[in-house]
């Protein structure tokens, strides 16, 4: 059975897609990344699953499976839309179906853990409990960001997942600046405190710029062993003092 990750952030805007894309670029074997719902989006524009595509220049079945136009929460865009939601379970079928025949699965949330895709208030949170449901082992990526106030979206996050029975694999700074301030230091140390999680990779806030061979380059410098890559926390942490 393959692996299957949810990647979620501690809002919106915080680096969730570069993150995943950046998972992507390091993944060996089939790989398969869904989107559950995509916001903000017209029928015919390219979404988060086209940048993972541009970033990583490589193969890999995608599947979105609701969009919506208007930049809001999957519920309320759906509703203004008069579009239908999207249920746990019919998530958790399309993601049990792809790991059958995959070795790693990345399922990017949109917006926060807690935000809500149907009018039940279902959440990702309810997606990866849904597919667990089947018997498939589920783990969460948290991205998080890297300055003042991170440090309780992160631990609220935290907490939701653990209240649920939810692993969380780890933490992902999503964009790391290139003048860190002293917060920003202070976190690479405090982060995996509060959510009881290791760091697991920082990337920079140019990532975005650099795709294709460069872009996986960056991700392996940019990611932990557990992710695929040779970034290691301790190291980052004395390089990057100010």
């Amino acid at each position: 059975m393959s692996t299957v990750l949810f990647v979620t952030g501690t809002g919106t805007e915080v680096g969730k897609t570069v993150v995943t894309a950046a998972v992507a670029a390091l993944a060996p074997g089939r790989l398969a990344v869904v989107k559950p719902g995509q916001t903000g989006i017209a029928p015919d524009e390219p979404g988060d699953l086209a940048e993972i595509a541009r970033l990583t220049g490589r193969q890999f079945t995608s599947v979105e499976l609701a969009r919506y136009p208007e930049p809001l929460a999957p519920d309320t865009a759906a509703r203004r839309a008069g579009l239908p939601t999207l249920a746990p379970v019919t998530v958790a079928a399309a993601v049990a179906e792809l790991a059958a025949s995959h070795d790693l699965v990345l399922v990017e949330g949109a917006g926060g853990l807690l935000v809500r895709y149907d009018e039940a208030g279902h959440t990702l949170a309810d997606m990866a409990l849904a597919t667990a449901a089947l018997g498939i082992q589920v783990s969460f990526l948290l991205v998080t960001t890297a300055g003042l106030g991170t440090l309780n979206t992160t631990a609220l996050t935290a907490e939701a997942l653990a209240a649920r029975g939810l692993p969380l694999a780890g933490l992902v700074i999503g964009a790391w600046p290139a003048a860190p301030d002293l917060a920003s230091h202070c976190n690479l140390t405090d982060l995996p405190t509060v959510a009881s999680a290791p760091l697991l990779g920082a990337l920079p806030t140019s990532a975005t710029a650099t795709p294709g061979p460069a872009f996986h380059a960056l991700a392996t410098t940019a990611l932990a062993p557990a992710l695929g890559g040779t970034w290691d926390a301790t190291a980052f942490t004395t390089a990057t003092r100010p």
